[in-house]
């Protein structure tokens, strides 16, 4: 769904537009007490950052966030995240507070400059992650409930107005050398910056594009060379009740690729790419951005223009996400088109992914190669949903009239055969990393699959699982799963904090660890995959299954297995004796 994310780089920094924001003096977040010592250290305070934050400090991690600027940032950039994404944040601790601040997608439909219909789909208000499909937002509403979440989580402290300047890698962690700072506005009339040293086991740079982390590491980049400028237009019609149908649109018209879709509850987005011929100067005007609005009758008098940006959009991603202690995530570790609608989303799952492994190796329950999976894992997304979004915007950013002819014709015969075009968002399943493996190396079964989520009860509680029952390692099993693990295994389970839980259609008082399938969600699934047992990881991934209760003890064996690596026999045997 092209709903522009401006994860691209932007000709000019939106965030000095407001003139409230001029208006107020510089302070630095007070940190004179903070303490200089963390489990990891996270540059940025975007949705990535804070999400990572959030994920590391539940799990009991003291967690600093730097952040060059000393306000958030008050306009909007991404306006989608998608059923998945909407779960993981609703973990944080957010679930009440998304239906405030999004709404679903409902449609988006694809039209020609002749008016034509190449396309229409319609997203589902529910899936299997118990979110709406796919939901329109306004970021600046998210970011502030996750760093008003932040505050409210001990363990986070977020430093703002402190700028990475420098860092160093050290035998047990690293230092990072931060100064004052006002943003890209003078700090004050002398100049002069106060410095201050922190430390941490690690630290992953969430910070953008251009981020200072990365520019640490030796990676290189892999570019794909698709390059486009557009007009990104943030509006808040004042007719609240004016209906927009398609709600969301894509005209794919020659003459001028637009997208007219939901800026998120009260606003609209409008998106215009940049024609031959015009300059981005002239194209980032004022009079130029009602000009265009004028096809939509919106003007001065009956709507607010609150944002206009010009974003060149590329597709690039780095090789490596992991140096050492060092680590990259979000914008800092790719950045895509955003016509898949999958920029946010994408950080979002790095954070998910890479949050559970930071706390099993500072725990000392996974050796520090177990952050190497990271990479593996994500980057097979990763490439996935930036491919898909240069191939829609290929289709999307024709400007030649006969080629555009030419589309039109592919996709109308498309959508009488009923074919699907779009067919191929990121999978949902992933074939490296910490996954159970057959004896053909391949995942066994339900392995790498993203996990269902439904309504249960749970101790009394009602609601869908992750709000009643919670996060992290999971074993859910048709049985209790404790019988069939030995003693050792089962406290090893409980080191991790590995709920055992045994899922059922009946009610019960026999078992605190039972849980109430209400609709039947998770015994179908398991029943469709032929399982009787699945470990659920805390990324809502799964792990892998047991066919048969005498499997179990084998898949915890394996899991096991995949956070000490096989050429460490000496660590390996010294954790298969804790488990027995």
């Amino acid at each position: 769904m092209h709903t522009s994310e401006t994860t691209g780089t932007p000709h000019a920094d939106p965030r000095h537009a407001t003139t409230s924001d001029a208006a107020t003096p510089y302070a630095p977040t007070p940190h004179a007490d903070a303490p200089t010592l963390y489990d990891v250290l996270i540059v940025g305070a975007g949705p990535v950052g804070l999400t990572t934050a959030l994920q590391l400090a539940a799990r009991g991690r003291r967690v600093g966030v730097v952040e060059r600027w000393p306000r958030p940032y008050p306009l909007p950039r991404a306006v989608v995240f998608d059923h998945e994404v909407a779960r993981i944040l609703a973990s944080l601790g957010l679930a009440d507070v998304l239906p405030t601040l999004s709404e679903p997608a409902e449609d988006y439909e694809w039209r020609n400059g002749k008016g034509e219909t190449l396309l229409r789909l319609a997203f589902d208000d529910t899936s299997h992650s118990g979110w709406p499909f796919m939901n329109i937002f306004t970021q600046p509403r998210l970011e502030a409930a996750l760093e008003a979440r932040a505050h409210a989580v001990p363990g986070i402290d977020i430093l703002r107005g402190w700028e990475a300047v420098d860092l160093a890698e050290e035998r047990t962690g690293v230092r990072l050398t931060v100064a004052e700072s006002a943003g890209d506005r003078p700090l004050r009339h002398d100049g002069v910056r106060e410095h201050r040293t922190l430390r941490a086991a690690y630290v992953v740079g969430c910070d953008g594009a251009n981020s200072f982390v990365r520019s640490r590491m030796r990676t290189p980049m892999t570019d794909l060379g698709f390059q486009y400028d557009w007009l990104v237009l943030d509006v808040v019609p004042h007719d609240r009740g004016r209906a927009w149908s398609p709600r969301n649109l894509q005209l794919c018209d020659p003459a001028r690729p637009s997208t007219v879709v939901s800026g998120g509850p009260g606003r609209r987005r409008w998106e215009f790419m940049r024609l031959p011929g015009e300059t981005i100067t002239e194209l980032n005007r004022a009079e130029t951005a009602w000009r265009l609005l004028a096809d939509w009758d919106l003007h001065p008098g009956n709507a607010t223009l609150e944002r206009h940006a010009v974003y060149t959009f590329q597709a690039r991603w780095a090789d490596n996400w992991r140096e050492g202690r060092l680590l990259i995530a979000g914008d800092a570790a790719h950045q895509m088109p955003p016509f898949a609608g999958q920029g946010m989303c994408s950080g979002i799952r790095d954070a998910a992914n890479l949050a559970w492994k930071l706390d099993l190796v500072l725990a000392g329950h996974a050796d520090g190669d177990l952050l190497d999976t990271y990479t593996a894992e994500r980057s097979q997304h990763l490439r996935h949903a930036i491919e898909l979004s240069v191939h829609l915007g290929r289709i999307i950013c024709e400007p030649d009239p006969a080629a555009a002819a030419d589309r039109d014709a592919r996709m109308l015969a498309d959508q009488r055969s009923r074919r699907d075009p779009l067919a191929g968002l990121p999978p949902q399943t992933l074939t490296g990393g910490v996954v159970l493996r057959g004896a053909d190396g391949a995942p066994a079964g339900p392995a790498g699959e993203l996990g269902r989520q439904g309504r249960v009860r749970f101790r009394g509680r009602t609601g869908l699982f992750d709000q009643v029952v919670g996060t992290g390692l999971t074993l859910l099993a048709v049985e209790d799963p404790r019988r069939a693990l030995d003693v050792g295994t089962v406290a090893w389970c409980e080191r991790l904090g590995m709920r055992l839980l045994r899922i059922t259609d009946t009610p019960t008082d026999d078992g605190q660890d039972d849980v109430l399938d209400i609709d039947g969600t998770y015994r179908r699934y398991l029943s469709n995959a032929g399982q009787r047992a699945v470990l659920l990881r805390p990324d809502h991934y799964v792990f892998g299954g047991a066919a048969h209760m005498d499997d179990v003890p084998g898949l915890m064996t394996a899991f096991r297995d995949g956070l000490i690596p096989a050429r460490d026999p000496a660590r390996a045997r010294d954790r298969a004796r804790q488990v027995r």
